[in-house]
């Protein structure tokens, strides 16, 4: 079984120092999949043409420092104090530290015992403490050639927010005093609990036996989905139900964007959603336990309701930086990416397709519902009412795409009528007037009367629903913002002979006295965003219902429009094209998936992966498969399968579970097989392709392509 399928970090070193001694070192870490408070560290020294005495040092370090991103290191990166330390015997120690800035106490906990040749060795040890929250002991060991050390590192942490404990020291000292297990029994629990993980989470993937170099390619494809579901798993586990926890882009593997918020739930949430729902809405609660800093926000803005900030940090406050470095030029320029307020939006978004999946009603009617309808209030209240064109208007925002941030030469930043903000205040103010149809009518009542909603604001609300304005070209194209057709055309080809690597335009254009403002380019996907989140069929509904005319031919050419003008500067852009072109051209889809696929794999001097992975590109490559590829949708209370493979696939196959059915799913070029397992659930409606079919617990589905 593969390590990541294990949960077991392992690393073999051989090395020869300057007196040619030749060591073997084998190490194996792990944080238990089920005991979210136990972790365990093993490592096997073997010396293989010496012997001698080995020094061995076993400490617990709380000196540690935000060091991980060059560019922060100026900033302020010692972030805890000694609180208290000590050693409970010869083999066990603890330490208690305390962040500075919010007080929270962190307290670990090792037992470290060693053994030569798998028997408990004779050894000496001392304290080799320093200061500043440093606890160390230092064993003594002799071995002869060929034997076997192994040292085993027992470790516990508890922190003062943790529930169901007294103090978290303590804990700490208890955990370590009463440990009798092994480290080798310790993994094997945790083996068995990430075993669990994958029969819900495993996606497996067949690719077509086109070359002879396939099935390479399928075991390279594979080990990265499942790095990738591994990682994702890691930051959103099951251990984060109990815990006011938030999703940060970088996952809990890097120091990128400190570990703010954005809005990345959005990619992440459908691969959770289908499989352990419970994690979603723990995400979820995070947002409705900030919603009276929104609500401050909002108020701070001139607003009504409730404004979430583009980077959320840990009381929901906004985290933006108000300045950014450009490595190109070396100047500090001003960041208006808090104008992004099109984060507001995806959160209702997250809220619905959690509700579709799961009916949870309960969550709903007393926190989604409340934060939905304190959105929708904010929107209202920003929006401007055109009576000249009877059509309500969303002024000085930002899109998706973060290299537009102002009109050319303006000295103030933000647009005018950006259409995936626009369309997407439609969606909420949708969402927000449904309410009332979904949720028990006492509950409706309640939260009206808790947030004080009139009758004028749901009038309000109605005809912002159908009277949103969106601009079009001349030709039909969906303008990215009201003004982008008087945007120059950008020179591609010179730029791309002059640098090569064009993905970060804004900072080449900055560094030669330009900006992209005035250019048609787009850093990742903006107004294609729309196709991503939404089927044709939903969004010619949509603009049917704005009274805007738009058709099949009409997506084809806003995605072909944009596509061409879009540098993939995000690390989603890719994720979002691959997305795009499985309905348009899905070999082409298929490359970009492989692309996509590789964003955290390929060393790139130029990337970022060193400041952590990029979570929702991981999500993203996973949701092609499951929502882009098999064609899993949600539309009107029926779970729908629409599957369209690109040939290299041959078989898709995953677990999902939908309204308290678990069902095995296994799309091929030929046919579709659903299976749903025995429940005690309710019988559901499914669409395979045009076949309308009522599943039962314990029944299969078998729809021919």
């Amino acid at each position: 079984m593969n390590e990541y399928k294990k949960g077991v970090l392992s690393r073999t070193i051989r090395f020869c120092d300057k007196k040619n001694r030749e060591t073997l070192v084998l190490q194996h870490l792990f944080v238990h999949g089920r005991l979210m408070h136990r972790a365990g560290l093993k490592i096997i020294i073997t010396p293989l043409n010496w012997e001698g005495r080995i020094e061995i040092c076993s400490a617990l370090d709380g000196r540690v420092t935000n060091q991980g991103v060059e560019r922060y290191r100026d900033l302020g990166s010692k972030h805890l104090d000694l609180v208290e330390s000590k050693h409970i015997d010869e083999q066990r120690m603890v330490l208690k530290m305390r962040t500075n800035g919010s007080c929270l106490d962190i307290a670990m906990g090792a037992r470290t015992r060693i053994f030569v040749n798998n028997k408990t060795a004779a050894i000496t040890s001392l304290s080799a403490d320093k200061s500043g929250g440093y606890v160390a002991r230092q064993f003594m060991v002799t071995v002869a050639r060929g034997e076997t050390i192994s040292i085993e590192k027992l470790i516990c942490i508890y922190t003062s927010w943790d529930t169901g404990i007294y103090e978290c020291l303590s804990e700490a000292e208890n955990t370590i005093a009463d440990d009798v297990e092994s480290f080798d029994s310790l993994l094997k629990s945790h083996v068995i609990a990430w075993e669990l993980l994958w029969r819900k989470f495993d996606v497996r993937l067949e690719l077509s036996n086109s070359d002879l170099d396939n099935s390479d390619l399928e075991q390279y494809t594979q080990k990265i989905i499942r790095l990738h579901i591994f990682h994702l798993l890691q930051s959103s586990s099951v251990h984060s139900l109990d815990i006011d926890v938030g999703m940060p882009a970088r996952g809990w593997h890097g120091e990128g964007y400190r570990g703010h918020i954005f809005w990345d739930e959005m990619i992440i949430f459908p691969f959770l959603n289908y499989r352990t729902p419970r994690i979603t809405r723990t995400l979820l609660m995070y947002r409705y336990r900030r919603l009276h800093e929104a609500r401050l926000a909002a108020k701070t803005a001139g607003c009504k309701g409730a404004m979430y900030p583009w980077q959320s940090g840990s009381n929901g406050r906004e985290e933006t930086q108000q300045m950014h470095l450009n490595p190109e030029s070396g100047r500090w320029l001003p960041d208006n990416t808090y104008l992004q307020r099109h984060v507001n939006n995806a959160i209702v978004y997250n809220i619905a397709q959690y509700f579709q999946i799961t009916q949870d009603i309960q969550f709903l009617s007393f926190y989604g519902g409340e934060i939905t309808l304190e959105i929708a209030r904010f929107w209202a209240s920003l929006a401007t009412y055109n009576p000249k064109i009877d059509r309500y208007e969303i002024l000085g925002v930002i899109g998706p795409d973060e290299y537009h941030d102002a009109y050319p030469g303006a000295e103030k930043p933000g647009l005018n009528n950006n259409a995936y903000t626009n369309l997407m205040v439609m969606f909420v103010m949708d969402q927000a007037l449904n309410l009332q149809h979904l949720i028990p009518e006492q509950d409706w009542e309640y939260l009206r009367k808790k947030l004080g909603i009139e009758d004028r604001e749901l009038k309000i609300w109605q005809k912002m629903s159908r009277r949103m304005k969106i601009v079009f070209h001349d030709d039909g194209i969906i303008s990215q913002f009201e003004g982008y057709e008087a945007l120059k055309e950008f020179n591609w080809d010179e730029y791309k002979i002059k640098y090569g690597n064009i993905q970060r335009l804004d900072r080449i254009l900055e560094k030669e006295g330009d900006s992209a403002n005035n250019y048609k380019l787009s850093k990742q996907p903006d107004v294609i965003m729309l196709f991503y989140l939404f089927s044709a069929e939903t969004l010619r509904k949509m603009f049917k219902r704005l009274d805007y005319s738009f058709d099949k031919d009409s997506i084809v050419k806003n995605i072909n429009y944009y596509l061409n003008r879009t540098t993939n500067g995000s690390s989603l852009a890719l994720v979002i094209h691959s997305w795009i072109e499985a309905r348009l051209e899905r070999e082409g889809s298929w490359e970009l998936f492989s692309q996509a696929l590789e964003t955290d794999m390929v060393y790139d001097p130029a990337g970022s992966t060193r400041e952590g992975v990029h979570l929702a590109a991981m999500s993203g490559c996973i949701d092609i498969l499951q929502r882009g590829y098999a064609g899993l949708e949600i539309r009107s209370n029926i779970l729908i399968l629409n599957p369209l493979l690109p040939k290299s696939i041959n078989r898709i196959s995953f677990h999902i579970r939908y309204r308290k059915h678990w069902l095995d799913l296994e799309i091929t070029q030929n046919h579709v097989k659903v299976k749903s397992l025995t429940s005690k659930a309710i019988p559901f409606t499914i669409m395979i392709k045009d076949e309308i079919i009522r599943l039962y617990p314990g029944n299969i589905a078998v729809v021919d392509l």
